[in-house]
């Protein structure tokens, strides 16, 4: 393994600045710095480019006598899959842009979003599903013009989401705004325009978490059963409500999901139907 005194000159990644900021917050919350030493700090951790800059900035946290929060490695590590950290990537994104005129577009799957994203829809729809997506900055920009037509976005949970458009005669979703995003969480802007149209912005989980989260709940359910015996008659009885209870939410979910499913396809076919002409 190489040893971090040996590497002062190599570049360091935002991951790597990252870590530093979130010591210094620590140190800031817990009086070590006041927010001027923090600000200077900061700002010297974001416009570091070697670990040789970056490594003088935490020397002197925290003060002796206190537990040391883990140090700040300056070996490249693999990133725990799944985590926010791994899914900032940098760069400058897969696509800046879509348009769809008496036509739809899709932006879904695994594609990095741009810093700033631009989509236009006349007389169409587009889907900017944002759920197994990475992006290009901790902070990523979608503007949407929808003029008789509409933007769906979908955002998957932990994402920060900022509403910023107008709509006339036609509507921005603020439904989710106000939900504090995770830590590392990238935030999503939405500005723009809807004329007779709309953009509207959902919340969703994939459908690999849903079904994950389903066996979790058929699991549990398992475990309730071999918990409480035959012949407990009141153990028994409140089981096999709460068994009802949860066969129903997941009848719903499974009627929700194939409903979905259908709504998806139909979108695509009507999607491919506007590209032939």
């Amino acid at each position: 393994m190489t040893d971090d005194a040996a590497v002062p000159e190599l570049r360091a990644s935002d991951a790597d600045r990252e870590r530093v900021a979130e010591v210094l917050r620590d140190a800031l919350a817990e009086g070590r710095l006041d927010m001027e030493e923090f600000e200077e700090r900061l700002e010297a951790t974001y416009k570091a480019r070697t670990y040789g800059e970056l490594t003088p900035i935490t020397r002197d946290l925290p003060a002796a006598g206190v537990t040391p929060p883990p140090p700040v490695s300056l070996v490249k590590e693999p990133v725990p899959s799944g985590s926010w950290t791994g899914r900032v990537v940098g760069g400058e994104g897969a696509s800046s842009w879509a348009v769809a005129v008496m036509s739809g577009f899709q932006r879904k799957g695994r594609w990095t979003v741009p810093k700033v994203f631009n989509c236009f829809a006349f007389w169409g729809g587009g889907e900017i599903d944002l759920r197994e997506a990475n992006f290009a900055d901790h902070e990523v920009e979608i503007n949407c013009v929808a003029i008789m037509g509409g933007v769906n976005i979908i955002v998957p949970p932990g994402v920060e989401v900022v509403v910023r458009g107008i709509g006339i005669m036609g509507g921005f979703d603020h439904s989710e705004e106000g939900v504090p995003g995770e830590p590392g969480a990238p935030r999503v802007i939405v500005n723009g325009f809807a004329f007779w149209g709309g953009v509207g912005i959902e919340r969703k989980l994939t459908r690999e978490e849903r079904r994950r989260l389903k066996e979790e709940r058929r699991q549990e359910k398992l475990d309730r059963k071999g918990a409480h015996p035959l012949g407990e008659g009141f153990a028994d009885h409140r089981r096999m409500l709460e068994e009802h209870r949860e066969w129903r939410r997941d009848l719903h979910e499974e009627r929700r999901e194939r409903h979905e499913e259908r709504r998806e396809r139909q979108r695509e076919r009507r999607d491919r139907r506007r590209g032939e002409y």
